[in-house]
């Protein structure tokens, strides 16, 4: 299977994140900003608002509506198109907004109409499950939910001019450091977490991944609202390291070649990202499209747009990585939230709720 980027939106999708990229703040009012809002849990209704082209309840008969957060909208694309060629999807309308994994939850939640929703993090997933939108079973199945799998990578300018070779160089003071918003990213918060355990996954060395973590937050620059936002940022000239999602980084290499270089930590993290047919799915073909998303085919068309696949072969090649014959190198050390932090309810606990450490160090941050 060749790799697939389409260059336009398929007829019938729609993307509700068009927005241009984040303008540059200064880094006390961003960090200022993060601290207040890390634990926070509502959106009003403007957020709502931005999604405006979904169509609303009891008009999506014959299309399929996915939700979904911002770094998915061209794999999901392709994986549409794709899809399109069955039985299963020939004929069927797909509809798609894609935002901040956070937000695009609280949007569903909130009334949102989707079919089909894609998150970054489980937890995004587990609110849409307590409101009785997405089955408490939606983890049955080979792949406990989980459609699409990643690492996080560093992302360097060409040449990688500072020699940066892993996790220890982000806290160096000639260092500048971007990465998405953890209260409304699900990236931002692998990001943070795969910081956290080159120090500390083992839970027995917190004080010295504190401060680590904290040093690295000291030289960060720039903290967009969503992955897919960090990543423009970036392209447009802040910083020196972007922390992002490996298929972000191999996606991006291959629209514009030569625009960054990519390392893949000796230590990472495992990044797993849920989906789920909604219980009020107005689509009958929304069953459809996650059993495709799961099918050989379908991972395979997802591994072409940088993803790790769940099952299947990987493509031949997969332009964009840094050795596209070869493009998921198995890191040294490989962590998972399940195995390491003991899932997401004891993560967010520990590290994003209202007191939690990555609050208590980004207000740290901004006062210093």
């Amino acid at each position: 299977m060749t790799s697939r980027f389409p260059t336009a939106v398929p007829r019938g999708a729609a993307h509700a994140s068009g927005s241009p990229g984040p303008r540059p703040v200064s880094r006390r009012r961003f960090l200022l900003g993060v601290s207040a809002v890390v634990g926070a849990s509502a959106l009003g209704a403007s957020a709502l608002a931005g999604c405006s082209n979904i169509a609303s309840a009891g008009t999506r008969a014959g299309q399929l509506t996915i939700v979904g957060f911002a770094v998915l909208s061209e794999a999901d694309l392709g994986l549409a198109a794709e899809w399109g060629t069955t039985p299963g999807g020939s004929g069927v309308k797909v509809q798609t907004s894609f935002g901040a994994s956070g937000e695009q939850s609280r949007n569903v939640a909130n009334g949102l109409p989707a079919d089909f929703v894609h998150f970054s993090l489980s937890s995004d997933m587990t609110r849409l499950v307590d409101k009785g939108l997405v089955s408490q079973d939606w983890k049955k199945g080979a792949h406990n939910g989980i459609v699409t799998k990643s690492v996080v990578v560093l992302v360097v300018r060409p040449g990688n001019p500072l020699g940066i070779t892993g996790w220890d160089d982000l806290a160096r003071p000639d260092v500048k450091v971007v990465t998405p918003n953890p209260s409304s990213s699900g990236s931002a918060r692998w990001n943070i977490l795969a910081a956290w355990a080159h120090i500390g996954a083992d839970g027995k060395h917190d004080d010295q991944a504190e401060d680590f973590l904290g040093k690295v937050l000291s030289n960060t620059v720039s903290l967009p609202g969503s992955g897919r936002d960090a990543t423009t940022a970036f392209t447009s000239g802040n910083a020196d390291v972007l922390i992002s999602y490996e298929n972000e980084a191999i996606l991006a290499r291959h629209k514009s070649p030569g625009v960054f270089d990519y390392i893949v930590p000796e230590d990472t993290l495992t990044i797993e990202n849920p989906g789920a047919v909604l219980t009020n799915a107005q689509s009958a073909s929304a069953a459809s499209w996650l059993d495709f998303a799961h099918s050989d085919r379908g991972q395979g068309v997802l591994a072409g747009f940088g993803f790790r696949p769940l099952a299947g072969a990987v493509p031949a090649q997969v332009m964009g990585a840094n050795d596209p014959g070869n493009p998921y190198p198995t890191p040294g050390r490989l962590l998972t939230i399940d195995k390491d932090f003991g899932g997401w309810s004891k993560v967010n606990k520990k590290f994003f709720a209202d007191g939690g450490l990555v609050t208590k160090l980004l207000s740290k941050v901004a006062s210093s």
